[in-house]
């Protein structure tokens, strides 16, 4: 028996949704990850972008373990000399909570191309409506 190798025009996508209220931040990110990279087919394969698409909504609603909500800090430079900027993420979550989802998705999914086209297929939600209804995705319970 040989070794499946999935090619582009076999690779069939599904669409989920999973909602992130009450649930810590790493698990949520390591099921999308899981879910964009297709690790959760039995034809994977490492080489080939056999991931489905993902919808994660409630990220306002999403829980920092311990004290990250106030010690972890989110860092940025602007490119001119000394302009180094941090911003803790108790203020993220409240001004920007889809970002602290998309960047802890993004520290999951591999440095490459494969990883960069993953992340075209996340869309994150600060609330539980989504645009995605018509693709009639299935839950994904974390």
């Amino acid at each position: 028996m040989s070794t499946y190798m999935p090619k582009a025009g076999d690779i069939t996508r599904k669409w989920y949704v999973i909602d992130a209220e009450g649930k810590p931040l790493g698990k949520v990110a390591a099921a999308a990850a899981t879910l964009l990279r297709g690790k959760h087919k039995p034809t994977f394969a490492p080489h080939a972008d056999c991931g489905d698409n993902v919808v994660i909504i409630n990220a306002a609603k999403v829980v920092l373990t311990g004290k990250k909500l106030e010690q972890k800090k989110y860092y940025r430079h602007t490119g001119y000399i000394g302009n180094l900027k941090e911003v803790k993420y108790s203020t993220l979550m409240k001004t920007k909570p889809e970002f602290v989802v998309e960047k802890a998705v993004k520290g999951m999914v591999p440095d490459t191309v494969i990883g960069r086209n993953a992340l075209r297929r996340l869309r994150v939600y600060r609330d539980a409506q989504h645009k995605q209804t018509a693709q009639k995705p299935e839950v994904w319970t974390v």
